[in-house]
């Protein structure tokens, strides 16, 4: 198993407070070492998860926080 692996399957998993209510839309993110960060479908747990850089991260989060993504 890698390391990749090996974290994701033991990623303290988190629910966005933006997942709807009625269980769509629902997005969970896992910090991971060295500031990398995980999501995946809540409906799909054991589906794929995407890995993201610090800075890709960082320009997520930012692009949220902006409404760019809109």
């Amino acid at each position: 198993m890698d390391n990749l692996t090996r974290h994701l399957s033991t990623a303290r998993w988190r629910k966005s407070s933006l997942s709807g209510d009625d269980g769509s839309n629902c997005v969970e993110v896992a910090a991971l070492p060295g500031g990398h960060h995980a999501l995946r479908d809540t409906k799909d747990r054991t589906g794929p998860a995407l890995v993201l850089t610090p800075a890709s991260w960082a320009n997520l989060v930012g692009a949220l926080k902006t409404d760019a993504l809109g």
